[in-house]
């Protein structure tokens, strides 16, 4: 027994490098859009692109990625997958050379790929590490691990790319301000896939008894939309409040840059309370570290720009969204529900509202995030075998396509109204769908 606690935790802490990996990616490469509107003078909608081709990928490669990995195994998949990432990253140096922004986009596509491979592998992975009902525990775990990354990237990008695009005199060298941070990315990743090629890591096996197509499980299908409706609106008003904040509040650009942090950075906090809320963790421990995460959201909230008072506020919405996850009673459909419920309604508010009080309700639209991903993913694959996993996860991460679809759509409708925030129609009416998904599509048929 203490032999294979000690092997689950060496495979939990395996995937908690990897998501920490494929978090800090995919935030970095979200966060660059508003970098390439500046330096190739671009519509909304052209700008939304560098999120377009990101997650697209997920819709041409995750299924095919699924049949690979159930072939191949977990491991090798994830080796094959840091490859990508690194050669995706290295092209970041010649798209520059040349200031071309459709080899950008390529570039971002191959890396996205490789995240692909990690995403496809990881998640299932996950899941068969331990009990099915404590699931969506330990995916909220690592999912916290990859919003550490998440919340990190854009303050990387806001003094990597962003401060220092601002010091350039021409488009050409504010583009040079791009490859640094994707060439150390590159070096670090070959060499994590070197260790974990050496590394003896706890083996899950791919085979399994196929009862039937996953096409023919309702709730897999279903689940797959929510995916698509989640990650599209996550990203689409990311990347549309780092928009707002310019035009509407008049930050500079790496002042929102760094802000947008913060959204992130309350996905994270609320993915930490996800991880022993929805697990089976004594009660008593649950009280002491809820008191230790709200004591993490002050330090976050402070830390982006050494203010105490922002410090505070951030403390405040943590409080809040505990109390927001209590409404839940442990279950994984009833939280996804109120969480996406409360999402919709801060949309709402953020485009009624100004000031100071339209930055923080779109802000804390992140902690509300937090626990969706994992939640959505575990009852999509609730009650299928461990054969059935890979192909399932491939269904399911295919409809990550919705952070290339939504965003590109709320750009077109930046583009074409009077006002930027009614663009935030569409996150809201995922958010809904999120909310029928988690009551009624996500029970067994």
């Amino acid at each position: 027994m203490t032999e294979q606690k000690n092997t689950q935790a060496a495979g939990m802490a395996f995937m908690g490098m990897i998501f920490f990996l494929f978090g800090f990616v995919t935030t970095f490469n979200i966060t660059l859009a508003d970098k390439f509107k500046a330096v190739f003078d671009l519509s909304n909608f052209q700008a939304q692109l560098v999120n377009g081709a990101f997650f697209f990928t997920y819709f041409l490669l995750s299924f095919a990625c699924g049949s690979i990995i159930k072939k191949i195994g977990y491991k090798t998949g994830v080796i094959f997958g840091l490859i990508l990432v690194a050669i995706g990253s290295f092209l970041f140096y010649p798209a520059a050379k040349v200031l071309s922004f459709p080899f950008f986009l390529f570039a971002i596509f191959v890396m996205a790929s490789g995240v692909v491979f990690l995403q496809v592998a990881a998640n299932p992975y996950v899941t068969a590490l331990g009990p099915s009902e404590t699931a969506s525990g330990r995916l909220n775990l690592t999912q916290a691990l990859n919003s550490i990354a998440t919340y990190l990237a854009p303050l990387v990008a806001s003094v990597f790319v962003f401060k220092a695009a601002s010091n350039a005199l021409t488009p050409a060298e504010a583009a040079k301000s791009v490859p640094t941070p994707f060439l150390i990315i590159g070096i670090i990743v070959l060499i994590i896939a070197v260790v974990i090629y050496f590394l003896k890591l706890p083996v899950i096996s791919t085979q399994g008894e196929e009862k039937k197509s996953v096409w023919k499980y309702p709730h897999v299908i279903l689940g797959a939309i929510g995916i698509f409706c989640y990650v599209g609106a996550e990203v689409g008003t990311a990347a549309m409040l780092q928009r707002y904040f310019q035009e509407v509040l008049h930050m500079i650009r790496s002042d929102a840059a760094k802000m947008i942090a913060l959204y992130w950075g309350g996905a994270m906090v609320g993915r930490f309370y996800g991880s022993f809320m929805l697990s089976n963790v004594e009660k008593s421990k649950k009280y002491l570290y809820a008191v230790l995460v709200v004591a993490l959201a002050l330090f976050v909230g402070w830390f982006v720009n050494h203010n105490i008072t922002d410090g505070l506020i951030f403390a405040g919405i943590a409080v809040v969204n505990y109390l927001a996850i209590q409404l839940g009673k442990g279950k994984a459909a009833r939280s996804l529900a109120v969480f996406a419920m409360v999402a919709a309604l801060l949309l709402v508010v953020v485009m009624a509202l100004n000031g100071s009080w339209l930055l923080w309700a779109g802000l804390s639209i992140g902690f509300f995030n937090s626990i969706m991903f994992p939640n959505i993913f575990a009852l999509g694959v609730d009650g299928l075998d461990k054969g059935e996993l890979s192909m399932a996860s491939g269904l399911i991460n295919t409809l990550i396509v919705g952070g290339a679809v939504i965003p590109v759509l709320m750009g077109l409708i930046a583009d074409h109204s009077p006002h930027i925030q009614l663009a935030f129609i569409l996150p809201i009416l995922c958010y809904l769908y999120i909310v029928f998904f988690a009551l009624v599509g996500s029970k067994h048929k």
